[in-house]
Parts: structure tokens; C-alpha cells; sequence
């Protein structure tokens, strides 16, 4: 079953094209990995399927609906979204952070089963114990994770995230990745802005490639001149017990394909 459709999306930043007619359906239960250059548009993308931006001409639909005719409210119950940065207003301990992510289902205040829900996710992360910290306090992993724990308690059908292990240590890697295929069990749909292609193939079921605005999809499993043309630099693609590992080619730093 399709979670979301995308449809002619267009996006563009004071006249300069961003984002140029772009298709494509993300299934329920899903992991793609969005991948490219720094500044292909992928965070755009990503804010655009949030419905954080305007997408015109084109659609973006989620469970069926047409994001431009939602509230917020009503998208935050379909959707939750970690941005690339995150720069904290106010000194709030972590848990009520946290609790933050209930909004689209609370009424006038957070009752018990939203301070469980918020208590739930902490620990789901390993991270009960920063609860009462200020959330300014934190490391920038520890953010990461917070804003993590703050999806969790928000319990939408999809989750988009920008650059989502940035910040964490190999242990803490290693732990998102792992959520992220129970989420995906659960039949929730994931959708993650990376940097590693190596990561991307081996731990997401599909690939998008953003280069200059435009979807690019290889006709198979990608190889070395796609992911060069993509990347703009030289790579090789090496076969590993555990997978793909995408590397630059030896000596080519300064080359451009």
C-alpha cells in the first residue's frame, strides 16, 4: 500500500529551482534512504514532504491526502520530522521536550497516558535517564536522540529524518538503525536524508538519488559509474560478507566525474 505519493513536485528558493518535477511513491513500511551531493535539494525534499514547504506546481499525499489541505495538527498526527538542526528557544527539562511530540493529540494539557507514552519512548532509546536535564544542556547526540524519543511519542504512520545519525557514536548508530527496522516492521514508513551510501544500501530497502534537483534511479543495483556520476567523484563498489561498501577510488581526490 502506497504511505505517500508524490506528484510533479517543484520547489524553488526565490526563482532558483531547487526541486524539478519530481515522482515517485513511498510503500508502507518502508526505509528509503535519500542520497546525493551537499545541496542536490535533499533537505528541501524532505520539508517538502513535511509539508514544512510549499510544493507548487505538484502534490504531496500522504495516507491519501493532499498535505495543502491538512492543518498542522492534522499533519503531525501522519507525520513526524527531525530536522537537521534543531536550536532550542527555552532551557525545558528533556522529558517535557519529549512530550512536546503528543501535541497533535492532547487537549488543553498532556494527561497521564501522554507523560507514559513520553516516558516510554525515553526508555525505548536508553535515555530515561536525561529526563530531568535541561534540554539546552545536552550534547548534540543527546539532542538527537531526544528529538528521537520525541517521534516515538508522537506515534505517527511516517517518519522523515534529516541526516539522523549525525551527532551519534558507532554504539548509538548502530542502535537508530536497529529502531529503524523495527519501525518499519511495526509498518511504519521511514524515509532518511543520509550521507553513507554504505549505510544506505545496506540497511534501506530502496534509494532515492537526488543530483541538481532531479531524481535519478539506477536500472539496478547501483554501481560505481552511477554512484560517480552522482557524487561527482570517483568511486569504487566493493563486495563485502555483510554487503556493499561504496569508497572513492584510490587517487582521486580533485577529479570529478
Amino acid at each position: 500500500m502506497t504511505a505517500v505519493r508524490v506528484a510533479s513536485l517543484s520547489f524553488a528558493y526565490r526563482r532558483r529551482p531547487v526541486l524539478q518535477e519530481l515522482d515517485f511513491e513511498l510503500e508502507g513500511g518502508s526505509l528509503t534512504a535519500i542520497l546525493g551531493r551537499n545541496g542536490s535539494g535533499k533537505s528541501t525534499l524532505l520539508r517538502c514532504l513535511a509539508g514544512l514547504l510549499p510544493v507548487a506546481p505538484g502534490t504531496v499525499a500522504v495516507a491519501g491526502q493532499d498535505l495543502a489541505r491538512l492543518s498542522c495538527r492534522q499533519r503531525a498526527r501522519l507525520i513526524g520530522y527531525l530536522p537537521q538542526f534543531h536550536q532550542p528557544a527555552f532551557d525545558f527539562a528533556v522529558e517535557e521536550v519529549v512530550l512536546t511530540g503528543r501535541a497533535a493529540w492532547v487537549g488543553l494539557s498532556p494527561g497521564d497516558e501522554d507523560r507514559r507514552r513520553a516516558r516510554a519512548a525515553l526508555a525505548h532509546l536508553g535515555i530515561s535517564h536525561l529526563a530531568p536535564r535541561p534540554y539546552t544542556e545536552l550534547s548534540g547526540g543527546e539532542r538527537q536522540l531526544v528529538l528521537l524519543a520525541r517521534i516515538l511519542a508522537q506515534d505517527p504512520p511516517v517518519i522523515l529524518l534529516d541526516e539522523p545519525l549525525s551527532h551519534l557514536d558507532l554504539c548509538h548508530q548502530v542502535q537508530l538503525l536497529g529502531l529503524l527496522q523495527e519501525l518499519s516492521r511495526q509498518g511504519r514508513t521511514v524515509a532518511a536524508v543520509l550521507h553513507d551510501p554504505t549505510l544506505a544500501l545496506r540497511h534501506f530497502h530502496r534509494q532515492l538519488y537526488l543530483r541538481d534537483g532531479r531524481l535519478l534511479l539506477p536500472s539496478g543495483p547501483p554501481e560505481a559509474g552511477f554512484l560517480s556520476h552522482i557524487y561527482e567523484t570517483p568511486v569504487e563498489v566493493l563486495t563485502g560478507a555483510a554487503g556493499p561498501v561504496v569508497v572513492p577510488k584510490a587517487g582521486s581526490a580533485g577529479e570529478r566525474s
